[in-house]
């Protein structure tokens, strides 16, 4: 079994994502092209790995990563600007 992987560059790299599979969201942290098989036949696939919001990484097909679009506001947007 080969141990190998490379590292794929992906357009949504370090931005809010969700996957599609399992609803979760999280940030694209890599994506990566690797061996998946346990046998001598090698099996590569193109994983995605987010990190979602307890810190713990997963992986998933690259096919299911979408952007978040509904991300949350930064805590300095979502004050008002008060007049005097």
């Amino acid at each position: 079994m080969s141990e190998r992987y490379e590292y794929v560059p992906h357009r949504l790299l370090h931005q809010r994502v969700r996957d599609i599979a399992s609803g979760v969201e999280g940030v694209l942290m890599a994506v990566i092209n690797e061996n998946v098989s346990d046998t001598l036949n090698e099996h590569w696939m193109e994983l995605a790995y987010i990190r979602n919001a307890s810190g713990r990484e997963f992986t998933t097909a690259v096919a299911n990563v979408h952007p978040a679009y509904d991300q949350p506001k930064k805590a300095a947007g979502r004050r008002e600007e008060r007049s005097a």
